[in-house]
């Protein structure tokens, strides 16, 4: 048994780091170019195995070098990688991240991940039913999404949605998940309404809306909780988001709270961002720890 089962994209980021942001027709010198590393589900699986977590991550690649790269590079961060899916019919997926003026700025080309389908989720439903949490995010096709949130959903087996990069979902595949983790721009279009707060406390212990630099809010019911940011010294925001995840998911694993997995998820994604690349700030649990008695947090 898996401790979270990750089901969604794996793809390398070619990371192009400048200034600012060209204007349309603009060409620039860029101060820098890295290929690494990325993809929602595969940054979600590498963070919550630092964590310590026994994760395995479902997805595919193409049989190319970023294939092989990508792969391997999950191996190495403890991820098992035995149910990941190999195509010829399409390359593995690939990321252009710009990171410039305090923040990023992705196009995703989803490539092999789009060949995710419910075939494949019905040879793998062994893992996913023998797993203790489902975690998932829309960079794979989202009628395969929504048939995997059934299946868990009729199982009992509970589900973690990130809706990035955001599409509309209708209200059943809603209501089935357990935990929804979308930030301000997702919960807008996913809700169709501005009225956070009433719908913070209709789904309490449920949705949980990340804000940035506002922090994170939540409901228990009677009250919306806000959970602070934390102040760090940025070097790359990229993948700030997927580490909050995987360090969400790893706390519920373990039997904490919403607000105490929050919370130590709050601390992970600060710790992320003071490294360069999706997946080379995320944190390990001693990282954490030392954080926490640092900081007094």
């Amino acid at each position: 048994m898996y401790d979270i089962v990750v089901i969604g994209s794996i793809n390398a980021d070619l990371v192009f780091k400048a200034d600012k942001r060209p204007n349309p027709g603009e060409t620039l010198i860029g101060k820098d170019f890295k290929t690494v590393p990325g993809g929602k589900g595969a940054n979600q699986a590498v963070a919550a195995s630092r964590l310590g977590a026994k994760v395995a991550i479902l997805g595919c690649l193409g049989k190319d070098q970023n294939g092989v790269f990508l792969e391997e590079n999950l191996e190495n961060n403890n991820v098992e990688t035995k149910y990941i899916k190999k195509t010829d019919d399409a390359p593995s997926g690939v990321a252009g991240i710009v990171l410039a003026e305090g923040d990023n700025s992705i196009i995703v080309v989803p490539g092999a991940n789009y060949k995710v389908d419910k075939e494949y989720i019905d040879k793998n439903k062994e893992v996913i039913l023998n797993s203790k949490i489902v975690l998932l995010q829309l960079e794979i096709p989202v009628d395969v999404v929504k048939y995997v949130i059934e299946i868990c959903s009729n199982s009992e087996v509970k589900t973690i949605l990130n809706p990035a990069p955001i599409q509309k979902l209708d209200e059943d595949t809603l209501d089935k998940l357990d935990y929804l983790t979308p930030n301000e721009h997702e919960f807008k279009i996913l809700y169709g309404s501005t009225n956070e707060e009433k719908i913070l406390k209709e789904q309490k212990n449920k949705l949980i809306i990340t804000k940035g630099r506002q922090g994170v809010v939540f409901s228990k019911g009677e009250e919306v909780i806000n959970i602070p940011s934390l102040e760090v010294d940025v070097v790359d925001t990229t993948g700030a988001g997927d580490t909050f995840n995987g360090a969400f998911a790893q706390s519920i694993v373990k039997g904490k709270t919403v607000e105490e997995s929050i919370k130590f998820a709050n601390i992970a994604g600060a710790i992320s961002v003071t490294k360069f690349g999706a997946q080379g700030g995320m944190p390990t649990l001693e990282e954490i720890n030392k954080f926490i008695k640092k900081r007094k947090v």
